[in-house]
């Protein structure tokens, strides 16, 4: 059985990879997740989701399949992200930029992937000291 962190670190890469794939190939379901009423029309919304599906792509293939230093640097970085992510969310919410009903599902999904983050990078941590 693997260990948790590797576990962890494993489903947060692969959240990144399906995320960040539905950003590439279909960022209109994306828009219209965060109430968009011209998703799929809104050429800045789709630049911006489709650049942040390739870079998603690439850090939760790192996740999976980095090892020794660079997968280190790697969930160091998710935890940073995620950790970003979930803050810019709560703040938003805080200053009624985002409605409640649209920040829960959010908040639930940028906390997961930091606990996720935080679990792995605390394994890494234990394992090397």
């Amino acid at each position: 059985m693997p260990a948790p962190g590797t576990v962890a670190r494993y489903v947060l890469g692969s959240i990144r990879v399906v995320n960040g794939t539905l950003a590439l190939v279909a960022p209109a379901v994306i828009q219209e997740r965060m109430g968009d009423p011209v998703a799929g029309s809104n050429a800045a919304a789709i630049y911006g989701l489709r650049l942040f599906g390739v870079r998603t792509v690439i850090l939760g293939a790192d996740l999976i399949r980095l090892r020794g230093e660079a997968l280190r640097h790697a969930v160091r970085s998710a935890l940073l992200i995620h950790a970003g992510d979930t803050a810019t969310v709560l703040l938003l919410l805080r200053n009624k930029q985002l409605s409640p009903e649209l920040a829960r599902p959010l908040a639930l999904i940028s906390g997961l992937n930091t606990v996720l983050a935080a679990t792995a990078f605390l394994a890494d941590r234990r394992s090397r000291s």
